[in-house]
């Protein structure tokens, strides 16, 4: 993981949310279609894990994401993920609405993406993050890169930094 402000690791401390964009984060960036034209997406077992170890140390995890598919859905109901938007063009406007619902400030939101859409999401969250295959201009705009590419363990990377900055990895270790 690269810290490039001098207050990111700081930052981590604050998280109270995780809110992650799907394709090219939560997956590797493809898109299948089956014979039927059904989407098929694949998703990390490791992510899955972290997702909730953070939210079984009180940290709300949630999607906001461009494109809607049934794939997805099911995901976030087997993972319990709290809050999907899905279908979001613009990706900025939904982050009042986040705040609204949650209560939770935007210095205290951590935002993860890989593409141009999430720029303007990562510029209101006080904790952008980028997975490490993302596009140049959204590792400019993180101020955390994952070592992981997206799909491929980067969120799991994320949700154990949160917990250890938070002080809660030992006792999440302790439960499992």
């Amino acid at each position: 993981m690269i810290f490039k402000t001098s207050d990111a690791a700081e930052k981590l401390e604050k998280v109270k949310i995780l809110l992650l964009d799907v394709d090219g984060v939560m997956t590797d960036g493809s898109i299948i279609y089956n014979d039927s034209g059904d989407e098929i997406k694949s998703f990390c077992v490791k992510d899955g894990l972290g997702i909730r170890l953070l939210m079984n140390a009180g940290i709300k995890t949630g999607v906001v994401t461009g494109r809607s598919s049934e794939a997805l859905h099911h995901r976030c109901k087997n993972l319990r993920i709290e809050y999907i938007f899905d279908g979001i063009l613009n990706k900025a406007k939904i982050l009042d609405k986040i705040i609204e619902m949650t209560g939770i400030q935007a210095s205290e939101i951590a935002y993860m993406g890989d593409d141009l859409p999430d720029i303007p999401i990562m510029r209101g969250v006080g904790i952008p993050i980028a997975v490490a295959d993302a596009h140049e201009s959204v590792i400019e705009t993180a101020c955390i890169v994952t070592s992981a590419k997206g799909g491929n363990g980067a969120i799991r990377e994320v949700c154990e930094a949160i917990l250890k900055a938070q002080g809660h990895w030992e006792s999440v270790l302790n439960r499992l």
